[in-house]
């Protein structure tokens, strides 16, 4: 069966068609993504532009032709915070349904921290006991934990790396008191949530799972010893420390010649560091483990399991 994922997030709109089947493990065949960043088209008011809106209608119209030429036999479609927390949520959802000619899944947090829980666990397997997973998007950050397949606790807090670029790192480069300010909040963010995480055992394995943490890590990180042609990255907290001011003092534009550094991720790499560092520090973690698998493989393997119990 070929299955379609369509993530829409608050950074891109990033496809993944998959071959899957009950018992197995997904193949990925095509990844396909336009870049959006819709934190751009945040009105005052917290709606997304009408701009924002085509834009993103636009987008979401091709990854519906590019599944249609991969000969999905079904797309998954899914919205993450950006569409969720728009002022203007419902007419932007409606706009996307019309375009994909089907409904559209609106992820709550906890929800979609649940869904990259379960596709890390199957990753890392049984045998990685108890895990901490961070993952931060353009909107939001996930936190889960736990030593099952779904997480005894999962978060979701407003420390996406486009939200924080947009709020407090206005400036190219940004100054050393928008660091500060946002190194601050994010603090203040985490402190409260790092206490309800203090109740868990502690983790075996520390897992990030985003894009932009797989980003850091092929900055400021070291191949997994003993590993080899596998994405597995580790990311110390000092290493990635060390790289925020170096990365603050670059313009975004000459940011991608760095390791790792996509375009897409140019503008919000400063705020995604910065708040990826204070979540390990309030955590008391030393390194992270990078997991190719994310949320898109969480939907995958979630709907592959619903197909089997049906």
């Amino acid at each position: 069966m070929r299955l379609g994922v369509l993530d829409i997030g608050s950074n891109t709109v990033h496809l993944l068609v998959a071959t899957a089947r009950a018992g197995g493990r997904p193949t990925a065949r095509t990844s396909d993504r336009t870049v959006l960043r819709l934190m751009r088209y945040l009105t005052p008011d917290g709606a997304i532009s009408e701009e924002g809106v085509s834009a993103l209608v636009e987008a979401v119209t091709r990854a519906r032709h590019r599944a249609e030429t991969e000969g999905v036999d079904e797309l998954l479609a899914t919205a993450t915070s950006a569409v969720r927390d728009a002022v203007n949520g419902a007419e932007v959802i409606a706009r996307i349904e019309a375009a994909l000619g089907q409904p559209l899944q609106v992820l709550g947090g906890e929800t979609e921290a649940r869904f990259t829980f379960l596709a890390v666990r199957r990753w890392f397997g049984w045998s990685a006991g108890q895990i901490l997973l961070f993952d931060i998007g353009g909107g939001s950050l996930e936190i889960a934990g736990g030593a099952d397949e779904l997480p005894d606790l999962a978060e979701s807090v407003a420390l996406g790396a486009g939200r924080m670029t947009v709020q407090f790192l206005p400036d190219d480069p940004p100054r050393d008191d928008e660091i500060e300010a946002l190194r601050d909040h994010a603090a203040s963010v985490l402190a409260p949530v790092a206490e309800r995480f203090a109740a868990l055992p502690r983790p075996d394995h520390v897992v990030g799972s985003s894009k932009a943490i797989r980003s850091l890590a092929k900055l400021a990180g070291f191949p997994v010893p003993g590993w080899s042609g596998i994405e597995r990255m580790v990311l110390p907290r000092a290493a990635l420390k060390d790289w925020i001011p170096r990365l603050a003092r670059i313009p975004a534009e000459a940011r991608q010649e760095l390791p790792g550094i996509t375009p897409d991720r140019t503008f919000q790499i400063v705020a995604g560091a910065v708040v990826l560092h204070q979540a390990m520090k309030a955590m008391d973690v030393d390194e992270l483990e990078v997991s190719p698998w994310a949320l898109r493989e969480g939907v995958l393997l979630r709907y592959i399991e619903s197909l089997a119990q049906g």
